[in-house]
């Protein structure tokens, strides 16, 4: 599984973004899929991610809402929506897939990795 992310960008504090993750088309409908942040020098923090199907999603509790993730199966792509963006939404976003389809919060349970895209909020 391939993964493409894009969509990212500088924007002032209260603006939106909205990122895209392109799959590949291979077994796509049957992975879970998430977004990941990381700001250099500290972890990988999750952000939000949604199982095969789509019904399932969970989102941190630092953008529960604010951001919406949402799947497209026919597509095949994951969105993540991002509205009243803070300055520590700043972080570099990656999208991820797992073999398994159900959902899960920890980046140790993803096989696949994006290669990320930049988010710059400034206040």
């Amino acid at each position: 599984v391939q993964l493409q992310a894009s969509g990212g960008g500088s924007v002032q504090a209260g603006d939106s973004l909205r990122l895209s993750c392109a799959v590949s088309e291979r077994l796509f409908k049957y992975v879970g899929l998430g977004w990941f942040r990381r700001v250099p020098g500290t972890e990988r923090e999750f952000v939000a991610a949604v199982d095969y199907s789509g019904r399932n999603t969970e989102y941190a509790d630092s953008v529960k809402g604010r951001f919406t993730l949402t799947r497209d199966n026919t597509k095949p792509m994951m969105y993540l929506q991002m509205d009243n963006l803070r300055p520590e939404d700043t972080a570099r976003y990656y999208c991820a897939a797992r073999k398994n389809g159900v959902l899960k919060v920890v980046s140790v349970e993803y096989d696949y990795w994006g290669q990320g895209t930049q988010v710059t909020v400034s206040s």
